[in-house]
């Protein structure tokens, strides 16, 4: 197999983010790798890199993510690293990825995915409809935020940055009395103590690969091709392959709110999606499906569906 694995003397270094939930991700990315290969947690080096969208004042001003970069904010320095060498690999929340990898990188291991829901979270309040008219609820996603304000145009939603623990922090604080985190998240960290309620995927549909994580190598790095090869979950990546095809087809930017899920049933692939606009005045759903093998082109298909729906004039606001 390997010919060389990574030693304390040699670590094997893990590029991600600092966030508890992104250092969670990448501690089940070593522990996997150690668990295949019977290597020690010494083997492989945990290397913290700041990304723009970790810009503190930016979180604190609650600036939405559009304003300051769109796709790449919690990718494109760690990439940096990965390119010029300073990391072997890099670990990712796949609904943070842009579509397309850069020039010299693959995207091709995935981790089994986690609960792929929304959780619904508002002291005093067991779920969305519970909410009186008027109440401000706080996202940073312009996909929560849309389809919040398509099912509840009653409701104020306001924007509301930050890390899990800097989210609940500004709950607690009042800032809003609602606000949604992923599930996965949630169970990544062990929070099984916040009072939360699960959303339906049909209530609420959630990103494209929400739940999942993606870890990224050098095109030429042969041995972390062949560790990475070893973890990689098959049934993950068909899923993926759909939904970020999709995602690629309608508008692969965070300009869109945009939602996406895939399922397996066996050899097939059921693919649901929703195109919004940002004010949740339009909504355009639909779902496709066929052989899990055809995702991407599934994927493709179903996008093309809801843009003839949607109309010409429906990015208008783009301006």
């Amino acid at each position: 197999m390997t010919r060389v694995l990574p030693s304390p003397d040699q670590p094997l270094r893990i590029g991600t983010r600092g966030s508890p939930l992104a250092l969670a991700q990448a501690h089940e990315t070593r522990d996997r790798l150690c668990d295949t290969f019977a290597l020690s947690p010494e083997a492989f080096e945990i290397v913290v890199i700041r990304t723009t969208g970790d810009d503190r004042s930016m979180i604190a001003a609650d600036r939405p993510l559009k304003e300051i970069g769109n796709k790449g904010l919690f990718t494109k320095e760690i990439e940096e690293q990965l390119l010029a060498g300073g990391i072997d690999i890099a670990v990712h929340s796949m609904k943070d990825m842009p579509t397309l990898q850069p020039e010299g990188l693959m995207l091709d291991c995935y981790l089994p995915r986690e609960d792929v829901r929304d959780a619904f979270i508002s002291p005093g309040h067991g779920g969305l409809a519970d909410l009186p008219a008027g109440t401000v609820v706080g996202t940073s996603s312009l996909r929560r935020r849309a389809q919040l304000l398509n099912r509840r145009p009653d409701l104020r939603v306001v924007e509301f940055r930050g890390n899990l623990q800097t989210r609940l922090k500004k709950l607690e604080d009042g800032v809003a009395a609602a606000t949604f985190l992923a599930m996965a998240g949630l169970n990544r960290m062990g929070m099984t103590q916040i009072p939360m309620t699960a959303m339906s995927t049909d209530e609420m549909l959630p990103a494209v690969a929400q739940g999942a994580i993606g870890i990224e190598r050098r095109s030429d790095d042969s041995r972390a091709a062949e560790m990475l090869a070893a973890i990689h979950d098959r049934d993950t990546a068909l899923r993926l392959g759909a939904e970020r095809a999709f995602l690629a087809e309608l508008d692969g930017s965070c300009e869109t709110p945009i939602a996406g899920l895939a399922e397996l049933d066996g050899d097939a692939l059921r693919l649901r999606g929703e195109l919004l606009a940002p004010d949740g005045t339009a909504s355009h759903a639909g779902e496709i499906t066929g052989p899990a093998d055809n995702g991407p082109e599934l994927g493709r298909l179903l996008a093309q569906q809801l843009l003839a729906r949607a109309g010409s004039d429906f990015f208008a606001w783009r301006g």
